[in-house]
């Protein structure tokens, strides 16, 4: 982004950088920056914090007060992370049992994404499939994990595209049903250790690595902590 921000700068637009790697800010002279002290993935703080949101926008757009640069200024508050703590989310009954645990579970938790989806006004799930492929894809994921040829299944193009969609469809519902206060990286802990697809998704990237897929599909399809 710094060296975006020079490109743009240099084209007469003004910029403003959030980062929560200060010297990266210093090394490449950002034009303005406002160093954040924030858990990756949250740019402009805590999700649904609308206050604590607009006190970061604010902080930012004052730095288009200078005219000069390079501006690099900390905004004052942080927001620590505590690793291991996954978010507290009720996981719903069992419904179909002849259906596999993940495709079940991800139908019973589509009232949730719906909630979420109509108080948000907006989504990132849709790059490759749409909540109602949600289901169907995570079977397909769990063909390969029972061992089936992962380039049978129809997940054509990039694999981690279609993964981007579940764990958003996931992700999203969480801030709707947790159990108490939002915790840095707690909804994809709570992915990862406590649901079905979550599951899923790691026993499909071990038998594809197993398998010798190619690396760049199966690589990241969970964040390096899981790997």
């Amino acid at each position: 982004m710094s060296t975006l921000a020079h490109v743009f700068e240099a084209a007469g637009l003004s910029t403003i950088v959030l980062t929560p790697m200060r010297f990266i800010a210093e090394k490449m002279s950002t034009p303005r920056a406002l160093y954040v002290d924030f858990p990756l993935g949250w740019p402009v703080g805590q999700p649904l914090d609308s206050d604590f949101q607009h006190r970061v926008l604010r902080a930012s757009f004052k730095l288009l007060e200078k005219r000069t640069g390079p501006v690099l200024e900390d905004f004052p508050e942080r927001i620590e992370s505590k690793p291991g703590e996954p978010l507290s989310c009720p996981m719903p009954a069992r419904f179909d049992p002849n259906l596999h645990p993940a495709v079940d579970e991800a139908q019973a938790f589509r009232a949730a994404y719906d909630r979420a989806l109509k108080k948000n006004g907006r989504t990132s799930v849709g790059r490759v499939i749409d909540a109602d492929q949600i289901p169907e894809t995570l079977g397909r994921f769990a063909n390969i994990a029972a061992g089936e040829p992962w380039d049978e299944q129809g997940l054509d193009g990039a694999i981690m595209m279609f993964v981007h969609d579940i764990r958003s469809y996931y992700e999203e519902l969480a801030f709707e049903i947790a159990d108490g206060p939002l915790i840095a990286y707690g909804a994809e802990r709570w992915f990862y250790d406590e649901t079905e697809a979550g599951k899923v998704m790691l026993d499909a990237r071990r038998k594809m690595k197993q398998s010798d897929a190619p690396h760049w599909q199966w690589y990241y399809m969970s964040p390096v902590t899981r790997q």
